[in-house]
């Protein structure tokens, strides 16, 4: 299971009922959060899933508006008695973010970790029950967007240990992928699990003209959680000028990466009503819902 809320749907600055843009995930207590804008804490109060558990933080980029609330969030994280590492990842710059940051925040009881992506390609890495990619997107400053999968396990066969006569007492370690020594013979955990199973999978991109690479990031994604900036195709030349991204973009996206459902995000504080403009992105992309303050959903495992 994978549960999801978008913090705040706001860009560029924060309004009345419309906080800047963050979204946390949680899987088994541990939480990831991606982007750190003013007023981050206060909708992670009112969220009410805690923070002491957020391990990683992912920044996209390093405009105030996803980065602002960073300095007070470590701070706060301090305060409630977090002793264990904390991952901080984000693209080029990273470090010398980092070093205004602990100007602000310079005494932390906890150490962190700095993952500067690099320029070039799509990155991997695996923190907890977390498998994270990234990859660089086209804004007016580095900037990458997210997936973010839970792995799952493939599912211990009784049946094939029975043919392979496997004594019940090493059943457990075989589920787990290990290896046992049985008559002289080696044999491995995969030899007694069924076939792969699906994940989960969420992907975040925001900040960014519609470029073809962002596919490879959000394909077959369970949840995109994706910019729309701008409700009206009239608002292209400001879309190309800015380096954002129209709904109507994001939605073909959507379509073409084969997603299960888009979240519209990162709205114009100009784009009062973005449910007004929802009914021609679905001509596009059917499952486009508006992104809402406090969002939230639970992903599931499907059985293959």
């Amino acid at each position: 299971m994978l549960k999801v809320s978008l913090l705040g749907t706001g860009g560029t600055m924060p309004l009345p009922g419309r906080n800047l843009t963050a979204l946390l995930c949680k899987c088994k207590g541990s939480m990831i959060l991606i982007d750190c804008g003013e007023g981050t804490q206060v909708a992670l109060k009112e969220l009410g899933w805690g923070i002491k558990n957020i391990d990683v933080i992912c920044l996209t980029h390093y405009h105030p508006d996803h980065i602002v609330g960073l300095p007070g969030f470590l701070s706060t994280l301090g305060n409630s008695e977090r002793r264990e590492k904390i991952t901080i990842m984000g693209p080029k710059g990273l470090h010398k973010i980092m070093e205004a940051v602990m100007v602000m925040a310079p005494y932390l009881p906890y150490p962190i970790e700095l993952l500067e992506i690099p320029v070039e390609g799509l990155e991997h890495f695996s923190i907890g029950n977390y498998y994270i990619k990234s990859l660089y997107l086209e804004h007016s400053v580095p900037c990458v967007g997210y997936s973010i999968e839970v792995k799952r396990g493939r599912k211990f066969d009784p049946n094939k240990a029975k043919e392979l006569i496997i004594p019940v007492e090493y059943w457990n370690t075989l589920q787990k992928g290990g290896s046992i020594l049985l008559n002289g013979k080696t044999i491995e955990g995969n030899e007694v699990l069924g076939p792969e199973r699906s994940g989960l999978k969420i992907s975040y991109c925001t900040d960014t003209r519609p470029v073809e690479n962002i596919k490879e990031i959000c394909y077959k994604s369970d949840l995109f959680i994706c910019e729309g900036m701008y409700g009206s195709d009239d608002y292209l030349e400001r879309a190309l000028g800015n380096k954002h991204m129209l709904f109507s973009e994001a939605a073909k996206i959507a379509k073409s990466a084969e997603v299960n459902e888009m979240w519209l995000t990162h709205f114009s504080p100009s784009l009062n009503e973005p449910e007004g403009y929802l009914e021609k992105v679905k001509d596009i992309f059917e499952n486009t819902i508006i992104g809402e303050d406090l969002m939230e959903k639970e992903l599931k495992f499907k059985e293959n």
